[in-house]
């Protein structure tokens, strides 16, 4: 075998052991952009659960706040419906916000305060708010990790073969905002 041959084969082989690593390592990315998102999901279940019994709890005891109730149950089916994180996190701020009105409302209802059931939603709202946090937290870690290595020469040509593509952020709206605020449970 001629010098030249066998140059050009080590150098095929270099080539082709680091695409077969740069796609083993965009694949584990978009994957663990895949797991992030699920936790999320599984926290926004756990609100979404909440909230029919919070308005429940509220409707119970401020009849006259029939628009607040109301926009929460939409703003609850629309997110529901919404699969783009993007717009998820656009719909999951304004019902943040409405929950947090309904939330509010504990102030001018002093029977609303003392009930044990509202107390228990309300601290479990907040639970699911700070675990909702930590897996938004994670998840856009992983889509910028994801995202830069997309967006990377010579990483991008293997991506874009591969058909891998960059992910989207789930964010607060206008990203000011982590949490429900719901105020001391007392």
């Amino acid at each position: 075998m001629s010098t030249s041959l066998v140059v050009l084969l080590l150098v095929a082989a270099a080539l082709a052991a680091w695409a077969i690593r740069t796609f083993n390592r965009l694949v584990r990315l978009r994957n663990q952009v895949r797991t992030a998102w699920a936790d999320i999901d599984v926290q926004l279940v756990r609100r979404h659960d909440l909230v029919p019994q919070l308005v429940a709890a509220v409707r119970g005891y401020a009849q006259h706040e029939q628009a607040t109730l109301s926009l929460v149950t939409e703003l609850r089916t629309q997110a529901l419906r919404t699969q783009d994180p993007t717009a998820l996190g656009e719909v999951e701020t304004a019902l943040g916000q409405a929950v947090g009105r309904l939330l509010a409302l504990r102030e001018a209802y002093p029977d609303l305060h003392a009930s044990d059931s509202f107390l228990r939603l309300q601290q479990d709202l907040v639970d699911v708010e700070r675990q909702l946090q930590y897996a938004r937290r994670f998840y856009n870690g992983a889509v910028r990790d994801l995202n830069d290595a997309v967006q990377r020469f010579p990483d991008l040509l293997v991506a874009r073969i591969a058909g891998i593509h960059a992910a989207g952020f789930f964010q607060a709206g206008d990203g000011t905002r982590d949490a429900v605020a719901v105020g001391p449970l007392a």
